[in-house]
């Protein structure tokens, strides 16, 4: 009877010991996984940074070109969200505020 009770046992632990290296095997993967998303975002989010900056610039230099005419009329057909973000009903986000895809 003990012989068949301790080698029950150390079928358990040999058990226990595949279900660790497994869930090891697992986390190392999905850490490597979110290392590798994160790591795409950084370079979105570089990209982007450097896109919104070039198209700042390129406001401002078209803001100073344009006569108070043109940007008038411009400003008349702009939708009023547009002309002022900060004043969006609460509940409504803004697209750079959304939340889609994987928390970093």
């Amino acid at each position: 009877l003990s012989l068949s009770s301790s080698a029950s046992g150390a079928s358990v632990v040999a058990i226990d010991n595949k279900i660790e290296q497994a869930m090891d095997l697992v986390k190392n993967h999905l850490m490597y996984a979110v290392r590798e998303e994160v790591e795409v975002l950084k370079e979105q989010i570089k990209e982007l940074l450097e896109k919104n900056s070039q198209l700042e610039r390129e406001n401002s230099l078209l803001k100073t070109l344009a006569s108070p005419e043109q940007l008038e009329k411009f400003q008349s057909r702009l939708p009023a969200e547009v002309l002022c973000p900060e004043e969006q009903s609460p509940g409504v986000a803004a697209p750079a505020q959304r939340s889609g895809g994987s928390a970093v």
